[in-house]
């Protein structure tokens, strides 16, 4: 009788792990790339106007991250708002989803374009410009995944924003 209650302790903790540690890489990885999809748009076309307008780089830098945040936020929002939650309650769960992850991948992101020689200055036309933005993107990605994986198993991120998918 001892042992049967013993087993039934055990599966339940393990059941309750499991819905709150276990996530897989791939899982994470998912919910980081969808992040780094609007953040690379927010990024390429936030490089693109201020180079347009001949803007410097502190002010090209901010708007590329503003809007990095925008277009991660936007991207996370349509597929809350297509599962018909109400636009409040959609913003406040893209809101907890995405900032954490946003702010890793745009840490990262504009600290390697920030410490690589030559980036900040190369223009569109440069290949200098891409490698450094691919390469930037990359490591943000390997960088995030952990954050939010670890964010995840603790239903925090992503896991709020499947909660809204049916």
């Amino acid at each position: 009788m001892n042992h049967v209650h013993e087993e039934h302790e055990h599966h339940g903790h393990h059941g309750h792990h499991q819905r709150h540690g276990r996530v897989s890489w791939a899982t994470a990885a998912r919910a980081t790339l969808h992040c780094l999809t609007g953040c690379a748009i927010g990024e390429v076309l936030g490089m693109v106007i201020g180079t347009a307008f001949g803007w410097g780089n502190a002010p090209t830098m901010v708007l590329a991250i503003v809007l990095a945040f925008f277009f991660g936020y936007a991207l996370t929002l349509r597929g809350i708002l297509a599962a018909g939650v109400g636009l409040r309650t959609a913003v406040r769960v893209a809101l907890a989803a995405d900032t954490l992850s946003i702010a890793v991948m745009e840490l990262i992101d504009n600290g390697v374009i920030a410490l690589w020689p030559g980036a900040m200055d190369a223009h569109l036309a440069e290949a200098l410009f891409w490698i450094a933005l691919a390469v930037s993107l990359v490591l943000a990605f390997l960088v995030t995944t952990p954050v939010n994986k670890w964010m995840i198993g603790r239903g925090k991120g992503h896991a709020v924003v499947h909660r809204y998918h049916h």
